[in-house]
Parts: C-alpha cells; sequence; structure tokens
C-alpha cells in the first residue's frame, strides 16, 4: 500500500469518529482514504485524475466509499449531490502521487525528457503546457513563471523560452530541458520550480484551491476540521492567508513537517477547526 506524507499526522487531525463524513479531496493512491475507513469513517473520494479514480475503485472494496473523477472546485456540488451534507472533515493533499510522476506520461516530472509538455491532471482541460511555453508572450510568460515558482531567473528564464521557440517549437520535456542547458539554466532547483509554475497554471491550481477552501466553510459540521497537506511555500501560504482572512483557528500552533521523505521536505500540514 501507498503511504502518503504526512499519513499520521493528517488522519489524526480530522479527529475520525465511526460513522463520521469525511471527504478526502485528493485520493490520490488511496492511502488517508483507507486509513479514514479502517478507523470507522465514511469516505466521499474526489481527484480529477481519471486514473487515480479507476485505480482506487479496482483496489478498495467497501461500502463506506463513495469515489468522484472531479476537480475539488467542486466541492459543495460535489457533497450535495451524494448526501455527503454536513461532513465531519475534509483533507487536501496538495501533493502529486509518485505513480502520476513516474507513469502518467503527461511530463509532470522533468526527469521524463521522451515525454509531452502536457501536464494536465485532466486531460479535458484546454490548454497544456506545451501550448502555454509556445503561445504566452515574454511578458506572460515572465508573470507566469515570476507568480508561481518565485525563482530570481524568471525573467531569464522567459526570455530563453522565447528564444529557444523561434528555432523550433518546444513540445516535449526534453525540448525544455535542452533550451534550458544552453543557457546554464538546468539547475535541479530551477527545473524544478519552473515545472511547478507551469503546472499550477495549466491546472488552475490557486483558483481552484481558494474555491475548495471556501466552499468547504458551507458543506462543514460545527465541530468539523479541516486538514490541508502543502508541498511548497506558494500553498502554504495560500492556505494561511485563508485562515487568516476566515478568521479560523489553527489546532496545531506548530506546523508539521515531514522529514522522512527526500522528496517531501517541505510538505506541512495545517489542521484547522472553525
Amino acid at each position: 500500500m501507498h503511504t502518503p506524507v504526512l499519513l499520521n499526522e493528517a488522519v489524526r487531525g480530522l479527529n475520525i469518529k465511526k460513522g463520521g463524513k469525511y471527504i478526502d479531496a485528493t485520493i490520490g493512491e488511496g492511502g488517508h482514504t483507507e486509513a479514514i475507513l479502517k478507523l470507522g469513517g465514511k469516505v466521499l473520494g474526489i481527484d480529477q485524475d481519471e486514473n487515480q479514480v479507476k485505480n482506487n475503485e479496482e483496489r478498495i472494496k467497501n461500502k463506506d466509499l463513495i469515489l468522484i473523477n472531479d476537480n475539488f472546485a467542486n466541492i459543495e456540488e460535489i457533497a450535495g449531490r451524494n448526501d455527503f451534507v454536513p461532513v465531519d472533515g475534509i483533507l487536501f493533499d496538495l501533493g502529486l502521487s509518485m505513480k502520476q510522476l513516474n507513469e502518467s506520461g503527461r511530463g509532470l516530472s522533468f526527469k521524463k525528457p521522451e515525454e509531452p509538455l502536457d501536464m494536465r491532471l485532466n486531460p479535458q482541460l484546454e490548454d497544456t503546457a506545451a501550448d502555454i511555453i509556445n503561445l504566452v508572450n515574454e511578458n506572460g510568460l515572465y508573470e507566469l513563471i515570476a507568480g508561481y515558482s518565485e525563482d530570481v531567473d524568471s525573467r531569464l528564464l522567459a526570455q530563453t523560452i522565447i528564444e529557444a521557440r523561434q528555432m523550433n517549437r518546444l513540445d516535449t520535456v526534453g525540448d525544455l530541458i535542452g533550451a534550458l542547458e544552453k543557457k546554464g539554466l538546468n539547475k535541479i532547483k530551477t527545473v524544478a520550480r519552473l515545472f511547478q509554475a507551469l503546472r499550477i497554471a495549466v491546472n488552475h491550481e490557486k483558483n481552484n484551491l481558494q474555491k475548495a477552501l471556501a466552499d468547504s466553510l458551507k458543506i462543514m459540521d460545527k465541530n468539523g476540521r479541516l486538514v490541508v497537506i502543502s508541498f511548497h511555500s506558494l500553498e502554504d501560504r495560500w492556505v494561511k492567508r485563508f485562515i487568516t482572512d476566515r478568521h479560523l483557528k489553527q489546532i496545531n500552533k506548530k506546523v508539521i513537517t515531514d522529514d522522512r521523505h527526500s522528496f517531501a521536505r517541505s510538505a506541512k500540514v495545517r489542521i484547522i477547526s472553525f
């Protein structure tokens, strides 16, 4: 079984009670959901990646589990349609699974040079990462990269992409990495931040998260808990802003981090009550 980052901390934060209703808004490979079910909770599992939903349908057989292929931005409508209101707890695990990075074939990992620059978690979304880097003008690219990666080389990255695409269209991970190498911009941190920025833009992650968090308040029981696991400073900042703007209470005064997984050293969990 896949063991998610901060599994125990997140599940404890939900304060599971037998027969309670819990939404796993990003079910992924199902690790959190299985833990909640074992503790006697009922789960509405959501994921915009159809493959993740199908894999869990085949793997987890439990009458207390409902699986939905949708974006968590629609959490209020999904919960209402499935008679899951009020809910006792909601979990948002904002990270990609290793399976998605390694097996999706969508260019989510910069270590897969042969893959297309797609990055859509939902293939029905309109724009791919290739569309963005080949069509957006320099200022637009700079603002996107600076805003969603905060890399000090954001302007140079935008200029490098513009220059490279004038020679040939950048369609694969390898095409983009090759362009960066020519300018000495292929340091792992720089490339990782660029891929982060493109993925956020392609999947509208900021807007979707902000809407989902706000709508979670509308379906939560007054004693419910909201648990959010973020994986980079931008995500965590969006969550902190939500807590502050809504005057919510964070139960864990000290943010819980994960130092057990090298790929998730920046992961943080915030446990929120109402």
